[in-house]
């Protein structure tokens, strides 16, 4: 069975509120809710495939600590890069 886009969406908003640190389901969370509704499908494969990265990385590479991997920086991982948590 596939899932739909509109399924495949709500399983990833999820899985960034549920990531393990809290600083990572904040961070993760709103930028879900603020792009996931735009995603198409290549977006949604991107962002699963940064779900799959450890919260260290990724709050290391977000903090400008690290530089993630070449190979690794897409589109999504981008966009995330330039997230900002406001609040």
């Amino acid at each position: 069975m596939t899932m739909s886009l509109s399924q495949r969406r709500d399983r990833l908003r999820f899985r960034s509120h549920h990531r393990g640190t809290k600083e990572m389901d904040l961070l993760l969370g709103s930028f879900a809710a603020k792009h996931l509704h735009s995603f198409g499908v290549t977006e949604l494969a991107e962002y699963e495939a940064l779900l799959t990265e450890q919260d260290q990385d990724l709050y290391d590479w977000l903090a400008g600590r690290s530089a993630p991997p070449p190979e690794k920086l897409t589109p999504v991982l981008t966009l995330f890069l330039q997230h900002k948590l406001v609040g």
